[in-house]
């Protein structure tokens, strides 16, 4: 029984990289994943974009982010198959679910001692649609309700 995560896949192809190429990549790594019982969630594009640094006498790629779930074998033979592919520059596998987990306890936490902090106080647990709109329009006032940079700001 292996036990499926969450994986984000990053890769940079060679700057020459056709739609075509990049659509037989994606199916490539597409065949990986399914033959792990594994997803894939969302697929990104982010085109063509300047290194940080020159690999192979490049100095732009082609950016894709997948968003992955599965075992981590699926990851290992992603990576070994990536590694060998002539049209992949750079990529990178990282584990986002446990990451995802942190910022939800925290959430958890942060609102539990918010509600904690409003009944210690004697005011409800959720602030009303009065309150919300007193904030606002305090916030608004301390700004000066302008929006634009004065002469003091630049």
């Amino acid at each position: 029984m292996s036990i499926h995560r969450q994986y984000e896949l990053v890769y940079i192809a060679s700057p020459d990289a056709t739609e075509e190429s990049l659509a037989e990549l994606h199916s490539q790594v597409a065949t990986v994943v399914e033959r792990f019982g594994g997803t894939i969630e969302r697929t990104e594009n982010w085109g063509r974009r300047r290194l940080a640094y020159e690999i192979g006498r490049q100095r732009e790629g082609v950016y894709v982010l997948e968003l992955l779930n599965g075992p981590a074998a699926m990851t290992a033979e992603l990576d070994r198959r990536l590694r060998v592919i002539d049209g992949v520059m750079r990529h990178l596998v990282i584990r986002v679910d446990e990451d995802l987990a942190k910022d939800e306890r925290f959430k958890t936490r942060r609102k539990a001692n918010t509600v904690a902090r409003r009944l210690r106080r004697g005011l409800p647990a959720e602030p009303t649609e009065q309150e919300l709109s007193r904030r606002k329009q305090e916030l608004e006032d301390a700004d000066g309700g302008n929006d634009s940079f004065g002469e003091g700001d630049r």
